[in-house]
């Protein structure tokens, strides 16, 4: 049976800016206020802050169950890298009200703020999103993706670890199948530099 290659990776973005003439009419509402916890703006300042350093990585590969393999890649790009991390991105405008919040306090003073998709919702991706806090700073975020179709089934199980606010860790662990075709189970890891 023949094997394709694997898909780790998310979806092009793109921003349209969109400038009016004429008179100035009246103020535009303020923007809503993210319900969730905001990964989206996490990340694009974590790769603001990679970039501007130039930070390197050091990444551990593995498909198929094979050994992993090791690089070091010295010169990243850092909105790629993290691509598929912005796939936990719940805070969506379909998405309001699609999960349940729960929070507990870690006996280490820390904040575990879990957000769990509710029965019904099949455009929510994101099966459950765990943040670990200390104060309003982002220590650890984890999240479960499963994505189901007639053609083809993914899960992947993403994890990002932080130290002072910056970026150090990052692991995806995941099963792509597509119809026909065997299972493909692949991890990648990488330790910012």
């Amino acid at each position: 049976m023949r094997k394709r290659g694997l898909v780790i990776g998310g979806w092009a973005t793109g921003v349209v800016l969109l400038a009016g003439c004429g008179d100035a009419g009246p103020a535009a509402p303020a923007a809503r206020q993210p319900l969730y916890f905001d990964v989206k703006g996490l990340l694009t300042q974590q790769v603001a802050q990679l970039e501007k350093r130039h930070a390197a990585v050091t990444k551990h590969v593995s498909l198929r169950g094979n050994a992993p393999e090791t690089v070091r890649v010295p010169a990243v790009k850092w909105n790629d890298e993290l691509q598929i991390f912005f796939q936990a991105d719940i805070n969506k405008a379909a998405l309001r009200g699609a999960y349940a919040v729960d929070s507990v306090a870690l006996p280490d003073g820390r904040l575990r703020r879990t957000y769990t998709r509710r029965p019904g919702q099949p455009n929510a991706p994101v099966a459950s999103l765990t943040v670990v806090q200390q104060g309003a700073v982002p220590q650890e975020i984890a999240a479960t993706i499963i994505q189901n179709n007639p053609l083809f089934s993914a899960q992947k199980q993403l994890r990002v670890q932080l130290e002072n606010g910056q970026l150090r860790t990052y692991k995806v662990v995941g099963t792509q199948k597509l119809v026909l075709f065997d299972t493909l189970h692949y991890s990648a890891a990488g330790r910012v530099e």
